[in-house]
């Protein structure tokens, strides 16, 4: 197993079952940068950790399980399903927040994670997110 396959699974780690957003920032280059369909472009250690808190504060006990998992060069890839149940607030982009749904989440996605150095610098999160706001029904009834 290589650096960057060791550090998915540290990051993997800090953000499920007890998340440790410590543990999280340590695996990150002071200047990462962050894509997500939700976040957007993040750039920094600060704003990735930012990122992450929203997450496991609205779901604090999620999971991750592996479907397939891959490592080439300097980056590794995870494809799995996240699920947890929404028991927290709901940050928006906006920075208004959504009440916790008790709801039970379970997506499937694809996560990169290039490192160099010992860090990772750059990170990819791919999932579908009107799938996730239907499971936790915010989604205006058609």
């Amino acid at each position: 197993m290589g650096e960057a396959r060791t550090l998915m699974e540290r990051l993997t780690d800090a953000i499920t079952t007890k998340p440790d957003l410590d543990a999280l920032a340590d695996l990150f280059a002071e200047d990462a940068v962050a894509y997500t369909p939700d976040g957007g472009e993040m750039r920094g250690r600060e704003a990735i950790v930012a990122y992450w808190r929203t997450v496991t504060d609205a779901m604090p006990e999620a999971t991750f399980t592996p479907l397939h998992v891959f490592e080439s060069g300097d980056t590794a890839i995870d494809e799995g399903i996240f699920s947890g149940r929404n028991t927290g607030p709901i940050a928006l982009p906006t920075g208004e927040t959504l009440p916790a749904t008790d709801k039970h989440v379970t997506l499937r996605g694809v996560d990169l994670a290039t490192v160099k150095d010992g860090r990772i610098v750059s990170y990819r999160l791919y999932f579908d997110q009107m799938e996730f706001m239907d499971q936790l029904g915010l989604l205006p009834e058609t």
